[in-house]
């Protein structure tokens, strides 16, 4: 109990942590059987860096933010199970005659030490703490014995991928009982899923050539080549591979089809999306990978400025009415969406949610996945959640008028209605709507807000470097020049760290249109979206130019990046600007 009560003072002291998180995590460890680390790691209570350095001042043990495979000694640690070093989130880092250095998440677990003094006795454990995510990442570069595909390639020549082809084509019934014989194949398929996993790639272009097989990554919204060509001769075997994973059938050449393979990847479970198509020179597919995570699910994790996550908050706590999402394919619209269930969700609430497909997984709500071949539509869904008695729904999307009629009526009768829409900014979503058909005194009565977004590239915070951009790019940007005075302007470069791209990571522009009493009558008349984002501007509306303009003088993305993905947009205040 002493040192239980040392340990809550130093972690109160430490971090962030008040009396009562710590009761809590303490009842939450009680419960679960779980280490008091993990019990405050999953409630979130406070951030895992400062948690572990709390910890290593406590027991006297270091703390590292970072580590590589280059700090492993690979040998020492392929001695230790790879489910025992990921279960315990511990890799084994290096050894001499007296002692043996390791990594841990979790000074708190003893059984694993206890395992490892028994495995190397004699030898005096020197623990090092490092985040799970980080050794987890560590153990997976380590333990990958087919790293990489381009080695994956050199492993077996043109004849033995031209027999494993043609058996493939000869029996494709029977591809499931020759394991054996396609085991570079599966080795080849799981290394580039792999791959674009440690290289955070969204999603896995598999392209045919006419003499050879292309793979692509997207990552970052940016298309790359990770490996070189394979041969033409793989072609037959990689899709038949994937298509096997996805459930799709092998046979089937001619038709587009779409599957879902679940995957666990570095420790992470993934939802992966895969469509076929055929083309002119054999089937091309693109796997869509979905991290099962739910870390982002929070307002203030998905690049909100403060005020937007203000006005947010405050309008997804009302009781009625819609709140519509904006932007093109892959802006981030689902995330924002579901950040906002997650904010509100609670066992007070009833929440239903149709989309298609289902691409987070949220406990507590009930989701639907529509299926047009027998006849479960968005509009149909709708329909049957307003017998389910829903506080709150959500529409995978607005996209015909009868959804967007029912999804009305729903907010009018006492029901919070969430869906997207696809325009390029937020007044535009009530003109797409009246152009839809729907009546403007019903789109001005029900419509709470429209939020419109787009994802920049984040700057490569280990590479970036001071810049000073043209005159005509910050007036486009509406920057003053004197503003730099006391902000730097960054610009990318390339390191190790980012692949040499200069950027690691997203983060997202917003811009809030809030329906008020100046607004609402423009609506009703059916003014155009330009005269109606005007008025917004004017009531206090943040354009999604002027808060990338924010974020690129915070150093979190660049010039390029903003004018990139943001079109100018309605006169802010100054009378001249552009």
């Amino acid at each position: 109990m002493e040192a239980s009560r040392e340990l809550r003072s130093a972690l109160v002291e430490a971090t962030p942590l008040s009396e009562s998180d710590f009761d809590r995590a303490s009842a939450a460890q009680a419960e679960s059987g779980r280490s008091l680390t993990e019990a405050l790691l999953e409630l979130e209570l406070v951030r895992e860096p400062e948690l572990l350095e709390a910890l290593g001042r406590v027991y006297g043990l270091p703390f590292r933010g970072s580590l590589s495979h280059e700090d492993v000694d690979a040998e020492l640690a392929s001695k230790l199970p790879i489910g025992f070093a990921k279960t315990h989130h511990l890799i084994l880092l290096a050894r001499n005659e007296t002692s043996l250095q390791l990594a841990l998440s979790d000074p708190l677990l003893i059984e694993p030490l206890d395992d490892l003094r028994l495995l190397f006795p004699g030898l005096l454990l020197e623990p090092v703490l490092v985040p799970r995510r980080t050794i987890l990442s560590c153990i997976n570069s380590v333990y990958d014995r087919a790293s990489s595909a381009d080695e994956l390639r050199e492993e077996f020549t043109t004849e033995d991928l031209d027999e494993l082809a043609m058996e493939i084509i000869d029996e494709p019934q029977d591809l499931l009982e020759v394991n054996e014989s396609s085991g570079p194949i599966i080795r080849l398929v799981n290394s580039l899923l792999q791959q674009a996993v440690k290289e955070r790639a969204s999603d896995i272009h598999i392209e045919p050539h006419e003499r050879e097989l292309v793979v692509r990554f997207r990552t970052d919204d940016m298309l790359y080549e990770p490996v070189r060509p394979l041969p033409k001769e793989m072609q037959q075997a990689v899709a038949s591979r994937v298509k096997i994973m996805g459930g799709l059938d092998i046979a089937e050449k001619r038709l587009p089809q779409d599957g879902r393979i679940v995957l666990k990847i570095a420790g992470r479970d993934y939802d992966v999306r895969l469509s076929s198509i055929p083309t002119q020179y054999g089937e091309r597919l693109v796997l869509r990978l979905l991290p099962r995570s739910q870390e982002l699910l929070r307002i203030d994790r998905i690049g909100m400025a403060e005020a937007h996550q203000k006005t947010l908050r405050r309008l997804i706590r009302r009781s009625n009415g819609i709140v519509l999402v904006t932007g093109p394919t892959g802006s981030g619209k689902t995330t924002t969406l579901y950040a906002a269930l997650s904010d509100i969700n609670s066992r007070e609430k009833n929440i239903l949610t149709i989309e298609e497909p289902v691409e987070i997984r949220l406990d507590g709500i009930a989701q639907i996945e529509v299926r047009p071949q027998i006849g479960l539509t968005f509009a149909s869904g709708l329909r049957s959640f307003l017998r389910q008695d829903p506080n709150v729904i959500l529409v995978g999307e607005i996209r015909d008028l009868e959804t967007a009629e029912i999804a009305i009526q729903a907010s009018l009768t006492g029901h919070l209605v969430f869906s997207t829409i696809h325009t390029n900014d937020a007044a535009g979503a009530v003109t797409r709507l009246i152009d839809m058909g729907v009546e403007p005194f019903l789109i001005a009565s029900s419509l709470s807000a429209s939020l419109a977004q787009r994802l920049v590239r984040r700057l490569c915070k280990n590479c970036r470097e001071p810049h000073t951009p043209d005159a005509s790019e910050l007036r486009e940007l509406g920057v003053a020049p004197e503003a730099l005075a006391t902000q730097p302007i960054y610009r990318a470069v390339g390191c190790d760290s980012c692949n040499h791209k200069g950027y690691r990571g997203r983060t997202a522009i917003f811009e809030i249109l809030e329906m008020d009493d100046l607004i609402r009558p423009l609506v009703t008349r059916g003014i155009d979206s330009k005269t109606i984002g005007e008025q917004a501007v004017r009531g206090g509306m943040r354009t999604m130019r002027e808060d990338g303009a924010s974020k690129v003088l915070a150093g979190e993305t660049t010039v390029e990046e903003i004018l990139r993905v943001s079109e100018e947009t309605t006169v802010v205040s100054e009378p001249d600007a552009s």
